[in-house]
């Protein structure tokens, strides 16, 4: 018996089966774009390219904004009802529904137009976010070279589609999901903003803290690092042969792990046991901060009881430990802040260096307030990082919410 076209989540008024739909019976005004090299934005013509086409929200988020360095054909503009595929090369398949908020938006040779007018364009947009989708293109966008799929494959491309005010309820209550998910991250945007210009002014000491009497805390003193912690680089040993799985191993700390004041716990690689053993001098532990020199110099942070004792971390990290006199919270945000990522690059520029040393490091200059002073500072930025963490959670959430609604509410 041949399978009935009928989600498994519906909306009460509709009851008539779907039907599948191949895009070219949707579409219309099917086209490749502009083969033009990007120059400087005009002020006017705006060009996409398939970098600019964000890689979760399928946005148009240029990088940087550009317009096409060629004629201005009106053939190449993009309309209401229009959506590009992507036809070559890594990014494959990946989608963008013009939006009239873009404003005047001209397409790249590497995308193909279809013009939707015989269905809801963004319901048949929605079904490029579907695992189907992504499972259609990766079989049939084998290719001996590069991965790519053109015109006439995308046009066999199929849908299960039901009746068009079907699909306006549906594309209506998803647009609504999209829309929270767009606002609560630009506010998380805005928030890191702020994050990022008060850190700015906390360090430059233009914004100061004041003790509960309302009295201003005593100058900043400046010192050497190695006069109140001690410095150690970490494993400069190749380790892959002794990666295990995390159940029967030792986590080890890389500079990938080290993210922005905390240890992005989701991606630790693990070690064997004995090998950590004839290492336990490397081990981290409570309150050490760890500081990458080599890549994103400069990113630092805390080691919590969560990771204490754990492994060593990857060469050409330097760990800071034995710490006193100066909050390890505090010395991390120092280091994660503009003045301190600026210091430690000063340390590495001048010969071509990528990184610096230990004993470069050993020569950094901190600036160091009361330890009271000190504590409402690491406060005070962590209170913002814990309102960023539940920005992200509602974003998530969100987000694993539609994932359910595209697989729930889609034949």
């Amino acid at each position: 018996m041949e399978k009935q076209l009928i989600p498994q989540l519906r909306f009460p008024e509709f009851d008539n089966e779907w039907k599948e739909e191949k895009l070219v019976n949707l579409s219309q005004k099917v086209a490749y774009g502009m083969n033009a090299s990007a120059t400087i934005f005009d002020g006017v013509n705006k060009y996409l390219r398939i970098t600019d086409i964000d890689e979760d929200s399928r946005r148009f988020i240029p990088k940087p904004l550009s317009s096409p360095d060629d004629k201005i054909e009106d053939k190449f503009i993009l309309k209401k009802g229009d959506i590009v595929f992507a036809r070559t090369g890594a990014s494959v398949g990946k989608s963008y529904l013009y939006n009239e908020i873009d404003g005047k938006l001209l397409y790249a040779g590497f995308l193909i137009k279809f013009n939707i007018s015989k269905a809801v364009p963004y319901f048949v947009f929605l079904q490029t976010f579907r695992e189907s989708y992504r499972k259609w293109v990766q079989v049939y966008s084998m290719r001996s070279g590069q991965p790519g799929l053109n015109a006439e494959e995308y046009k066999l491309l199929k849908f299960n589609c039901p009746q068009i005010e079907e699909q306006q309820k549906i594309a209506s209550f998803l647009s609504d999901v999209d829309d929270k998910i767009t606002k609560l991250t630009k506010k998380k945007v805005l928030l890191e903003q702020y994050k990022k210009g008060i850190m700015q002014k906390i360090f430059n000491q233009e914004l100061r803290f004041k003790d509960d009497n309302g009295i201003n805390y005593p100058i900043w003193e400046e010192k050497k690092i190695t006069t109140f912690a001690k410095t150690s680089i970490g494993l400069v040993t190749s380790m892959t042969k002794h990666y295990v799985h995390k159940d029967i191993g030792v986590p080890l700390i890389r500079n990938s792990d080290i993210m922005g004041n905390k240890i992005r716990m989701e991606k630790l690689i693990y070690l064997d046991k004995v090998f950590s053993e004839t290492h336990n001098n490397r081990r981290l532990k409570f309150n050490d901060v760890v500081t990458v020199h080599t890549g994103d110099i400069g990113v630092s942070s805390v080691i919590n009881k969560n990771l204490d004792g754990c492994h060593g971390f990857a060469t050409l990290n330097t760990r800071i430990k034995n710490i006193k006199e100066v909050l390890p919270s505090y010395l991390s945000w120092y280091f994660n802040s503009e003045r301190g990522i600026r210091y430690a690059l000063s340390m590495a520029t001048g010969d071509g260096r990528s990184n610096y040393n230990l004993k470069d490091f050993n020569k950094a200059i901190v600036p160091i307030p009361h330890i009271k002073e000190q504590t409402q500072i690491a406060n005070f930025l962590s209170d913002i990082d814990l309102k960023l963490e539940a920005l992200n959670t509602k974003i998530e959430n969100n987000k694993s919410f539609k994932k359910g609604l595209l697989q729930k509410m889609f034949v």
